[in-house]
């Protein structure tokens, strides 16, 4: 069983329209609602490569209800720690003919100390019943931002495997109070809460072998279309994406997430599930739906997409996950 962690979920108000005339009123033909967050997304990912997850995160007021009802439907199982402050939301306004989505989102949620505090718990609770643990997104406050470190302290402790996605404050903390068994972050988002500059191949495998160094076992460092850099310990690989002519990339990195640790809770070898990955990636940003690629969508791209070894070269014995 998976268990992801999502602290800044969002209720998603989905309007479709052929096309937009600015300054005009404008007539949906359609209207959706789905649950967003990168967790969940995870989540919602992980359930069409058919791995056993259940979700923990926070919801609160009218939205939370909405966004729970979604959930069900969506049948992504759940737990939750109710807040007082409404779960966030957001407006998604795609435009059909042009294949543009334009996103509108309301202030994050404000979390108390003492609901940080039973989420804390939970983790403590849930943690142990599961193989690995995925802590995906942002923190919506100063009191959640140290929450995931407390996760992934747990999970090492247990030896479960922790996979770690995010930016800002909770990925400084993590990285400097526990390191996670797996590490994905893209380019961009580095840059900006470690302000590092991760532009040469050398700057990036050094940046690689600190990662290691600290802990981490498996790092992936994406970069859009763009090629991308993986690590199994301190052996380094680099993979180009196939070319496509991207719809809406959103959710492309929780997409990728899920297929790194499909792989590692099925004993794919590692150049496997890297590749599975980077073609679920691909195959999400080819729709409006976020993290919903089915085998049939992303198995083709995976014969376009190969690792190739960064300086030295590891034995092809058993590369199974040894994480």
């Amino acid at each position: 069983m998976i268990l992801t962690v999502t602290l800044n979920p969002l209720l998603e108000r989905r309007l479709f329209f052929n096309s937009i005339r600015q300054g005009k009123v404008n007539r949906s033909s359609k209207e959706i609602f789905t649950a967003g967050g990168k967790g969940i997304n995870v989540s919602r990912q992980l359930n069409l490569l058919n791995v056993k997850n259940i979700a923990l995160t926070f919801i609160g007021g009218q939205n939370g209800k909405a966004f729970r009802k979604v959930l069900e439907e969506e049948n992504i199982h759940a737990n939750f720690v109710n807040t007082k402050s409404e779960l966030r939301w957001a407006s998604l306004i795609i435009e059909e003919k042009k294949k543009r989505v334009t996103s509108y989102f309301s202030p994050n949620s404000l979390i108390t100390q003492k609901e940080a505090g039973e989420f804390a718990d939970r983790l403590k609770k849930m943690i142990p019943n599961c193989s690995t643990v995925i802590f995906s997104g942002s923190s919506p406050c100063n009191e959640t931002d140290e929450l995931f470190a407390y996760g992934i302290k747990l999970a090492n402790e247990l030896n479960k495997t922790s996979v770690l996605d995010t930016y800002g404050n909770p990925l400084k903390i993590a990285l400097e109070k526990n390191a996670p068994t797996v590490l994905h972050n893209n380019i961009s988002e580095l840059r900006n809460t470690l302000n590092l500059p991760l532009k040469t191949e050398e700057e990036k495998i050094d940046f690689l072998n600190e990662l290691y160094s600290k802990g981490v076992k498996l790092t992936f460092l994406t970069d859009g279309a763009n090629s991308f850099y993986a690590a199994k310990f301190d052996f380094h690989y680099k993979a180009h994406p196939p070319k496509i002519k991207e719809i809406d990339a959103t959710g492309s990195g929780d997409a990728f997430v899920a297929g790194i640790t499909a792989g590692l809770e099925n004993g794919l070898t590692f150049n496997d599930f890297t590749i599975n990955a980077s073609a679920l990636g691909t195959a999400n940003a080819l729709s409006f739906k976020t993290c919903a690629a089915t085998k049939e969508e992303f198995l083709p791209f995976t014969e376009k997409i190969k690792l190739t070894p960064v300086g030295k070269r590891m034995k092809l014995i058993d590369d199974s996950p040894t994480v």
